[in-house]
């Protein structure tokens, strides 16, 4: 099964095409104000290096968050735009769960962690095999709050885990452990994993039901909540 696979939920985004279980080509690159020009370069720059088109794929996926806002708009906005256009199936699956898959195998239950800003992360626990099982879901909350919650040695891993290094080894010392620095970036192609496992559980979405999953409300959408009080 050839998919495109496409992260956008943090600064750093990549695009991922497999064939199964087979990586035939990924880029990853910084993300910046003009995402959606640099996104769609990039997924005809990966296709187009392994002698592809949009036509010879079996399906597209994408992170669905949580994660940035504007990125996973980006995101979900352009998957939509070339599943409709190629009448290609489409699933979507967790950010965290992603990112979780930095570590397969791992001998410690797994806690991703985003930086969600506001003094915040997207987080969850994860017990990684071959792919991710859900320990807890994907939430938005104080770090410390979440914290409270773990009571084993787990990895840590993401942007929030390297911004709240200090607050976490203080609240839970040798039960903390952080993962190596290279595995601190969402990929696609552990998604691409994810994206394969839906496709083949039938999890198929259609392109106009894709949406985000941005666990809270957004800047314009808390103003709203505010002004109908």
């Amino acid at each position: 099964m050839k998919l495109l696979t496409i992260d956008t939920s943090t600064t750093t985004c990549s695009v991922a095409l497999t064939d199964d279980t087979r990586l035939l080509a990924e880029f990853l690159f910084d993300c910046d104000k003009i995402l959606s020009r640099q996104l769609l370069k990039n997924i005809d720059g990966v296709l187009k290096g392994a002698g592809l088109g949009v036509d010879l794929l079996d399906g597209i996926a994408v992170a669905v968050g949580p994660g940035s806002f504007t990125g996973l708009r980006v995101g979900a906005a352009t998957v939509k735009g070339l599943a409709l256009a190629s009448n290609k199936p489409v699933v979507g699956f967790s950010s965290l769960a992603m990112l979780a898959l930095n570590l397969p195998w791992a001998a410690y239950q797994v806690c991703p962690m985003l930086d969600a800003r506001k003094k915040e992360v997207y987080t969850a626990l994860y017990r990684c095999g071959e792919l991710p099982a859900v320990l807890s879901n994907d939430c938005v909350m104080p770090p410390a709050d979440f914290l409270d919650g773990i009571t084993e040695k787990t990895i840590f891993v993401g942007s929030g885990a390297l911004k709240y290094r200090d607050l976490i080894t203080a609240k839970l010392g040798e039960m903390a452990v952080f993962a190596p620095a290279h595995c601190h970036q969402p990929r696609a192609s552990a998604g691409a994993l994810l994206a394969q496992y839906a496709f083949t559980h039938g999890e198929v979405v259609p392109a106009s039901a894709l949406n985000p999953v941005y666990i809270r409300p957004s800047e314009a959408e808390m103003a709203k909540m505010v002004r109908s009080k």
